[in-house]
């Protein structure tokens, strides 16, 4: 954010300079890039959020190491007091504009009331695995992020929602059923994220539904997850770029839709190019699926690349991949991989210059009407 205020001040200060916008408006403009810019951490805040979680980390261990040897209530007490202390004392420090330290605090309350549930069901000989404790964790870390309305809070919560899917869908400890309920997760913290203005908590969860779905294949059909993972990407894609701002104003993610459509289509097709490669000596459905996904890169590049490195990124990633996997997966003929490569040569070449003819009948007009 301080590179985007920095890029929005030369910008305002050119403008002027060009006599684009008058002073007043210079100084209005910049008055409300500075209110709205985020505040960058300090060293000393840094420290002291280090400071905290060590303190909290060296209390639970503390209690566990000793916890034979402490009476049972003066157990109990402990740990609640390291809960109620740090979501108080993170509130009272808030209030007097220590955020970093406060939100420091409030973390170091959930990850005691995590250990407390561990410590507690231990003591009392509860039943109930890890997995379910991760459950409880997730849900009372996320009531708390809502009753503060603490962004930290809910990343917090999406990280031992994601926990929870990684240990019910590798099936660490007992085998049960496919864990459908993180789709129920998902929602949830997705609406509270909005709540707590956590756009970070956003990103992740859409990372989080995207891994789901890669161990959703692990259990079903690939076609039939794969598939509507692609249409649905290609459809986010095209909302994102023909309609941004509506768009952004719904999800909220700082215009970086585009970017994980690119990256849900990508993994839609790796399912569908990793299902069909055993059977492209004889089915030609890798071949095109492969050819869709060099398509839909360039066309990513071409519509949202001006505005987004990190899609460029993506997209170049995407494209290293996709060599790989073809020369891979054609190695046992050399002539269908030159084969392959010259024909998608051939329609990218193609595509590019009716791309580039298409670009400069869109700028010509333009051009003209700035001449006259």
């Amino acid at each position: 954010m301080a590179g985007y205020s920095s890029r929005v001040r030369a910008d305002i200060a050119r403008w002027q300079q060009a006599g684009m916008i008058d002073a007043a408006t210079a100084d209005s403009l910049s008055r409300d890039v500075e209110a709205n810019e985020r505040k960058s951490l300090s060293f000393g805040s840094i420290l002291a959020m280090m400071a905290a979680l060590m303190f909290g980390a060296a209390i639970l261990i503390f209690v566990a190491a000793n916890w034979d040897a402490i009476p049972r209530l003066a157990r109990v007490l402990t740990l609640f007091a390291v809960i109620l202390g740090g979501y108080v004392g993170g509130a009272l420090l808030k209030t007097r504009d220590h955020a970093a330290i406060g939100e420091a605090l409030w973390i170091v309350a959930a990850a005691a009331f995590g250990g407390s549930i561990a410590l507690i069901g231990q003591m009392y000989h509860l039943s109930g695995d890890e997995a379910s404790a991760l459950v409880t964790w997730g849900a009372g870390t996320a009531l708390a992020a809502v009753a503060l309305r603490s962004n930290p809070l809910t990343v917090a919560s999406v990280g031992i929602a994601d926990a929870w899917l990684f240990l019910k869908g590798f099936d660490y400890y007992s085998r049960s059923e496919f864990p459908h309920a993180f789709v129920v997760m998902a929602i949830v913290l997705f609406a509270v994220s909005f709540w707590t203005r956590s756009q970070t908590a956003r990103h992740l969860i859409i990372l989080s539904v995207l891994f789901y779905l890669v161990l959703l294949v692990t259990n079903h059909d690939t076609l039939q997850v794969a598939i509507p993972l692609v249409v649905v990407s290609m459809l986010l894609f095209a909302a994102s770029v023909f309609a941004p701002d509506p768009v952004d104003r719904i999800v909220q993610l700082g215009g970086r839709l585009p970017l994980h459509a690119l990256l849900g289509f990508l993994t839609g097709l790796a399912m569908i190019q990793f299902e069909l490669a055993d059977k492209s000596t004889y089915n030609n459905g890798f071949a095109i699926a492969s050819v869709v996904a060099l398509a839909g890169i360039v066309a990513a590049i071409v519509l949202a690349g001006r505005e987004s490195r990190g899609l460029r990124w993506l997209a170049y990633a995407g494209f290293a991949f996709e060599l790989a996997i073809i020369y891979v997966v054609t190695l046992q003929s050399m002539l269908d991989t030159a084969g392959f490569f010259l024909a998608a040569a051939v329609l990218l070449g193609i595509l590019a210059l009716v791309i580039i003819r298409v670009e400069k009948r869109m700028k010509g007009p333009v051009a003209k009407g700035v001449t006259a």
